[in-house]
């Protein structure tokens, strides 16, 4: 069907997507702005004046930029972790039939279907129970619980699609193991890894529940950002480093749909 024979919505029906849109992304829209206020203490609308003053103190603070080092160390562990275990998991899914397989997958996918307080008690319990301490691994294998749900997600999706006849054509070729993966599967997978690996690194940036369990004394970015909401010392501050914490987390997501958009199954879709 051409575009120009599509039936156009009611504007009754644009106008509620666009009060929706705007319920969504005003709040959003309100930490930007407010980065910029000139007022140290309080929320005033409209903002009593603007100023880049914020940027310069917030970039002046060491303990800003160690919780974003510990951030970005613990998201990229986690992807890592995620992408190695959950892509070997959701090949022996997708290519094998074995006794309790359907419940198997359940249960790959049960950390991100359970609420995050749920997941953190019981990571702490555990932890406290092999007496680990409480330091940057804990956060990473807390965090790797559930970064490992969403490759698996991507790539069970991916391995679905991808005929099991390429894999056999390319072994009756005398393709050994190591080269059927490296010149089929993988670049049937990368998208999907890509994908899979950009949504897991924006989980576990701004992941707040499970790392209050896991991290001890240690603070990473959100963590820091809830402390200083509830003993505030400049607000702006806080909106400015709310600034980084959207766009390093919008960037991936908006990278993982692009890259799967034209698959049957959206990178992201339904969680």
């Amino acid at each position: 069907m051409r575009s120009s024979d599509r039936q156009r919505a009611p504007l009754g029906l644009k106008i509620a997507a666009g009060v929706g849109l705007a319920f969504l992304h005003l709040p959003i829209l309100l930490i930007f702005v407010y980065a910029f206020t000139t007022e140290e203490r309080s929320y005033q609308w409209p903002p009593p004046g603007l100023t880049l003053k914020w940027f310069g103190v917030t970039w002046q603070r060491p303990d800003i930029w160690e919780a974003l080092e510990l951030s970005l160390k613990v998201a990229s562990i986690s992807t890592l972790i995620a992408l190695l275990l959950g892509t070997l998991c959701a090949a022996a899914i997708s290519r094998s039939r074995f006794f309790g397989r359907e419940t198997i997958s359940l249960l790959v996918i049960l950390p991100i279907a359970l609420p995050g307080i749920i997941t953190g008690i019981a990571l702490r319990s555990a932890f406290n129970l092999a007496d680990i301490p409480f330091s940057t691994w804990t956060i990473i294998l807390g965090h790797a619980t559930f970064c490992v749900v969403v490759v698996y997600n991507n790539a069970v999706a991916r391995f679905r699609r991808t005929s099991a006849s390429l894999i056999e054509a390319s072994m009756d070729l005398g393709a050994d193991g190591f080269q059927t993966l490296r010149y089929v599967v993988l670049p049937n997978l990368a998208t999907a890894l890509l994908a899979g690996g950009m949504l897991a690194f924006a989980l576990s940036f701004d992941e707040v529940i499970v790392t209050t369990f896991t991290a001890g004394q240690q603070q990473t970015l959100p963590i820091w950002m809830l402390e200083e909401l509830v003993r505030p010392r400049q607000r702006p501050v806080t909106n400015v480093v709310a600034m980084v914490v959207v766009l390093v987390t919008f960037l991936p997501i908006l990278g993982a749909f692009y890259l799967t958009r034209e698959g049957d199954q959206t990178a992201g879709a339904g969680k």
